[in-house]
């Protein structure tokens, strides 16, 4: 068969298992496995005959696909995010597009930060974007996970040298004050976690998802502590889950943070929660 039967191919098991998105995963997975780029195969490798070992690498993915759902993003080891190629494992959550949204915002309210703290910071994706985009003297990532600050460290170096990475729960081994302390919590409820997707569920930490009883127990830890960490009205951020805008906006104000803003994702939900010290 030639490339783009191959592709077909993939589409195909990837559509019999109801796998969104099955036409760009295909592509994808034959793209890493064959090393040839989009341009290379729509401008005449698009009906070359193929067999090589490449070509057992792409089945093999695509059974673990299929079979074991495992994210495309794992079998893949990057995911792209704010414009740039993050390395993944199943050791930290995947990057998504909400969380580019949050970050949009927040550039967008012209904050000029000169030291960020991002916690929770799992593959550094925050905290190495930025520092990337805002430029701030001091960047600090922390996590309470060994084997997601390796992945961040690892990110970190091939990205953006200046961010430090650092091993605390939430603010146990943090020092200084921050202009932007930010946050993506762990924010689903332990009943909720039984019933995401198998490629979340059995794939991506539970470590950093898990919120415990009603999903808001990592903001109030966070919000309580958080202006002892903060520069005068310097900025506490969230990342929230869609349902979540009211009550993280409530325990912010009972904290004492003023100008406390929900703001909508691309699909109009909730999810981004900010306010000042």
């Amino acid at each position: 068969m030639n490339r783009r039967e191959w592709i077909q191919y993939g589409q195909n098991l990837l559509e019999e298992q109801n796998i969104e998105n099955a036409s760009g995963e295909a592509w994808y997975l034959f793209s890493h496995c064959m090393k040839i780029s989009r341009e290379d195969y729509l401008f005449g490798m698009m009906e070359e005959v193929i067999d090589n070992k490449g070509l057992q690498e792409y089945k093999d993915m695509l059974k673990k696909r299929v079979d074991e759902r495992i994210p495309l993003q794992y079998l893949l080891g990057t995911q792209e995010f704010m414009g740039y190629t993050f390395q993944v494992t199943p050791d930290v959550l995947i990057p998504r597009q909400d969380t580019e949204t949050v970050l949009e915002e927040i550039i967008a309210t012209g904050i000029k930060p000169k030291k960020i703290l991002d916690l929770c910071t799992g593959s550094g994706c925050i905290a190495i974007s930025l520092a990337l985009i805002l430029k701030p003297e001091i960047c600090i990532g922390t996590d309470v996970s060994k084997k997601a600050l390796e992945i961040a460290k690892a990110n970190g170096e091939n990205l953006s040298p200046m961010v430090k990475f650092i091993e605390s729960d939430l603010f146990e081994n943090v020092k200084g004050s921050y202009d932007l302390i930010i946050s993506n919590p762990p924010y689903i409820t332990t009943s909720e976690c039984q019933k995401l997707m198998p490629e979340v569920r059995n794939h991506e930490p539970m470590l950093a998802l898990d919120g415990k009883e009603d999903g808001l127990y990592f903001y109030r830890k966070i919000i309580k502590e958080a202006k002892k960490f903060l520069e005068f009205k310097g900025m506490l951020a969230f990342e929230i889950g869609y349902d979540q805008g009211k009550a993280v906006k409530g325990l912010m104000e009972a904290e004492g943070f003023a100008s406390v803003t929900i703001k909508k994702d691309l699909a109009g939900r909730n999810r981004l929660v900010f306010g000042n010290a």
